[in-house]
């Protein structure tokens, strides 16, 4: 969840390799942040799955020694040098399970392109091992998860390596209208690798910092409103937001059923495609993956295609537009490069009803945070808080280490709402999702007969700002996470050597036309390119 500016607007004017916390109050050392040290020259940097399984295949790596690099490189660049802080935890037996993936390697047996592949997830997650599941909260630290989510159960099937856990905006950033994106009670502050004063955006703060810094191959994020996809584009990386239902959300610490997904965050289109079949599957835990059946596949590389802009049919929703002209301009630059493979652009497809649409938002998610956080809670009889009313009241408590910078009148907010039977729920839930699906995506997409919609996904980032919050600029989010449909993100250029990207979003279980249009954006472009870790625009 990020979208902080848009809501406050409506709503106020109506283990053993733990790392340790950052003190809240203390920036990085100048002097690392400045430092002349390569951070770039990391022997695995930008390395992809296809490169590492061929190295496993010839034997010059096995899953440990990946592993271990990894390892090393988040002691290097995330605890020691630029401290960035993308990591909340680590998995103490990260390397055994890579050592157990090695040896059914050498008797022959290799699960699929994951085998032996380091991923990270993010700590709002559950694992039913030694690791923490906390969403960034001291309220919850020391809570370990009764068993895995059904996620981590398929990731683990499918032969990855559970590295770790990434840091997060506290509570998936939905407790106050002021919060600093990236930033929790437990893990401290995340950081921009291109730019260490910059934001990460959130709440997937770690794991697109991580990503994007190559302390791993991939992570998993959660979305409720840009929550993956924010982070992706401005730490320069792809990320996938799926149809809602496509990904069980069993064992997620959740905010909202209607919007809540998690998905994959990944360097290359093919390499989050391929973690995102390798995850889908349906859930009798989770009875919106029932309408993923007929609708999922588990291999999504099929659809990828360097030729696939030829003929496709793509509106552009200019109404996302406007907030930063260099970013106008990176988004006219994208459509010229899609035009030249051949797209047909409809310019412009126009949202109706958007300006009603954050007061509608904001009241389902306060009711659905409140209904779907207290049964997460009640259903684990061994976390320290068994309520939202608790977790308030632990954060008065601990105020000092809780809300040094921003408070928690989300929360406050979401305790005072009633049951989902309420009229008021009732009436958000139908306008929002007529207004983004029905008659936003779905609408758009029949009357121009397009294969998908596009958008800016983020502004440049924006400085780190514990006193006065987010600074949040523009994207285009909303209509692909509140209906529930999908969206990628690819990037697609630079200001002043911040990433932006460009989203693709359209109907529900259009993941395989979306990735086939964002391969071949990312091939004729490639502007992805590692981070150099600045300590600021200044040098």
């Amino acid at each position: 969840m990020k979208r902080r500016n848009f809501f406050k607007s409506t709503v106020l004017g109506a283990g053993a390799f733990a790392l340790a916390p950052i003190q809240s109050c203390q920036p990085p050392d100048k002097k690392k942040q400045g430092s002349a040290a390569d951070f770039s020259s990391f022997d695995l940097n930008e390395t992809t799955i296809n490169i590492l399984q061929e190295k496993m295949h010839s034997g010059k790596l096995t899953s440990e020694a990946i592993t271990k690099k990894y390892l090393n490189r988040i002691e290097e660049i995330d605890n020691v040098g630029p401290t960035l802080r993308a990591v909340i935890e680590l998995n103490p037996d990260a390397l055994e399970i890579a050592r157990q993936l090695d040896e059914e390697r050498k008797a022959g047996k290799v699960r699929g392109p994951l085998h032996g592949i380091p991923v990270m997830i993010k700590d709002n997650i559950d694992t039913g091992d030694r690791m923490q599941t906390t969403a960034g909260s001291l309220a919850l630290e020391g809570f370990i998860a009764p068993e895995d989510a059904f996620i981590v159960k398929q990731l683990r099937t499918a032969g990855a390596v559970l590295l770790g856990k990434t840091n997060l905006s506290e509570w998936a950033n939905f407790r106050s209208f002021y919060s600093s994106s990236g930033w929790c009670g437990r893990g401290g502050q995340v950081r921009n690798p291109y730019m260490l004063d910059r934001t990460p955006c959130g709440s997937s703060s770690g794991s697109g910092a991580a990503t994007a810094a190559n302390l791993c191959t991939l992570t998993i994020g959660t979305e409720t409103n840009g929550s993956i996809v924010c982070p992706s584009g401005i730490n320069g990386i792809v990320g996938i937001k799926p149809t809602v239902g496509l990904w069980s959300r069993q064992g997620i610490i959740p905010i909202s059923h209607t919007q809540d997904t998690a998905g994959p965050m990944a360097r290359t289109v093919k390499d989050a495609a391929i973690l995102l079949g390798a995850i889908t599957g349906v859930d009798t835990n989770d009875t919106s993956t029932e309408a993923s059946a007929g609708n999922f596949f588990t291999d999504y590389t099929a659809f990828l295609d360097p030729n696939g802009l030829a003929g496709a049919r793509i509106g552009v929703a200019r109404d996302f537009l406007g907030f930063h002209p260099l970013v106008d301009q990176l988004f006219e630059e994208a459509l010229e490069a899609m035009k030249a493979k051949g797209a047909e652009i409809i310019d412009p497809v126009k949202f109706e009803g958007m300006g009603k649409l954050g007061g509608y938002e904001i009241n389902l998610l306060m009711y659905e945070f409140k209904h779907g956080l207290n049964k997460y809670l009640e259903e684990r009889p061994n976390t320290p808080v068994k309520n939202l009313e608790e977790i308030i009241t632990f954060n008065e408590k601990n105020s000092d280490l809780e809300m040094p910078w921003f408070g928690q009148d989300v929360f406050i907010e979401a305790q005072k709402k009633g049951s989902l039977d309420s009229e008021e729920y009732l009436e958000a839930l139908n306008n929002a999702l007529e207004i983004t699906g029905k008659k936003g995506i779905d609408a758009l997409t029949e009357q121009h007969n397009l294969d998908a919609i596009i958008g800016p996904t983020n502004g440049p980032a924006w400085n780190i700002d514990w006193v006065n919050g987010d600074h949040f600029g523009g994207g285009s989010s909303s209509p692909a996470a509140i209906s529930g449909y999908p969206a990628i993100t690819v990037p697609a250029g630079f200001v002043h050597g911040l990433p932006v990207g460009i989203s693709f979003f359209g109907k529900a279980w259009s993941e395989p036309v979306l990735l086939k249009l964002a391969f071949a954006f990312e091939q004729a472009t490639l502007h992805r390119k590692a981070p150099e870790f600045l300590g600021s625009l200044m040098g």
